[in-house]
């Protein structure tokens, strides 16, 4: 599984004219997954995303977790996450998990990362053509890879 996670003022997630989730500060996370992926994948992603020190505290430091901060999370599922570029200039997503699997990994993904932080988690819609808006603040980015946990 592999997150990418940007420390966000604002984001949202739009399908056609219709804004389909919105939130203020806290996290945007794009989320894709392998077919191998298992729940302890999704366990680990979760309590270090719901625990990495990334939002400024009263110095400045980067030393507060979205719990602390009560920050809001979008998650997007992003199959492209796993593009292989390694040959030719098309990528390939063969490592990416199908829809059968992917899809109830992202729901167990979007139900963990709620019961962790303690609320309601926005979502853009799995399969769908979002187009996705942000403010990335800082600019805060961070990649979790679950298959190279030293990423």
């Amino acid at each position: 599984m592999r997150v990418v996670i940007q420390r966000v003022s604002r984001a949202s997630v739009s399908i056609g004219n219709e804004i389909l989730s919105s939130i203020g500060h806290g996290l945007l996370i794009l989320v894709g997954f392998e077919k191998n992926d298992t729940i302890e994948d999704i366990e680990w992603a979760c309590n270090k995303i719901i625990n990495l020190r990334i939002f400024n505290d009263a110095g400045g430091v980067m030393n507060l977790s979205i719990k602390e901060t009560n920050g809001s999370i979008l998650v997007i599922s992003q199959f492209t996450l796993h593009a292989l570029t390694k040959k030719g200039n098309r990528p390939s997503y063969i490592r990416a998990a199908e829809p059968a699997i992917a899809i109830p990994l992202y729901e167990k993904f979007v139900n963990k990362l709620s019961d962790l932080n303690g609320g309601k988690i926005c979502t853009g819609r799995f399969g769908a053509k979002m187009s996705v808006e942000l403010i990335n603040e800082g600019p805060v980015t961070i990649i979790i890879d679950t298959k190279n946990k030293d990423f």
